[in-house]
């Protein structure tokens, strides 16, 4: 009889992004196993290498970044209320620009695998359909269609939080917050 599994992959993707904040591309799948107390063998039987590990990283952050974006607009009485709620949810916690600069960095080489830049482009694919369905339902009477809303909306968050992580002034939810409330504003005729 197999012994249960106790390690959840939960635990081990949140040491290697806890490792990665830290540590950025140069971490190592020792790193992740003691972050999360426990053998190399057991994140390496789990995910087989550093790149399955980015990989069920990446899959994961997809899933989670619906899950919080939907939450959120759906909490919020107002629609506009709920796609700003939404978009917000993308950073939360990113305090630390030191933190930002490992995750951006990490990114930069995630870029260079063929895999993990395959999924890379589903996260954002994933991420902007989302926009787009919260954009729907908000009207928008000074803004573009929803499709070049949502693909503005997701670039404005991206492109935001890199700035931030090489040139960070005051904090990034703060920055972000005004930089979606200046354009969601200005495209309800505010």
């Amino acid at each position: 009889m197999a012994r249960p599994k106790t390690i959840t992959d939960e635990r081990l993707l949140t040491a290697a992004g806890e490792v990665i904040a830290h540590k950025g591309p140069g971490f190592t799948v020792a790193d992740v196993a003691e972050r999360a107390g426990v053998s190399v063998g057991t994140v390496a039987g789990r995910f087989g290498s550093k790149s399955g590990l980015l990989q069920a990283l990446t899959r994961q952050t997809s899933a989670e970044n619906v899950r919080r974006m939907r939450a959120a607009a759906d909490a919020a009485v107002d629609p506009a209320e709920g796609l700003r709620a939404a978009l917000l949810t993308w950073f939360e916690g990113m305090v630390d620009p030191a933190e930002a600069q490992n995750h951006l960095a990490q990114l930069g080489v995630d870029l260079i695998d063929p895999e993990l830049r395959a999924l890379l482009a589903d996260l954002y694919e994933v991420t902007e359909r989302t926009v787009l369905e919260l954009t729907r339902r908000v009207d928008l009477p000074r803004g573009p269609g929803p499709e070049r809303a949502a693909r503005v909306l997701t670039g404005l968050l991206y492109g935001g939080s890199m700035d931030w992580s090489v040139r960070p002034r005051g904090e990034l939810a703060d920055r972000l917050a005004e930089d979606v409330d200046a354009v969601l504003d200005a495209w309800k005729g505010r």
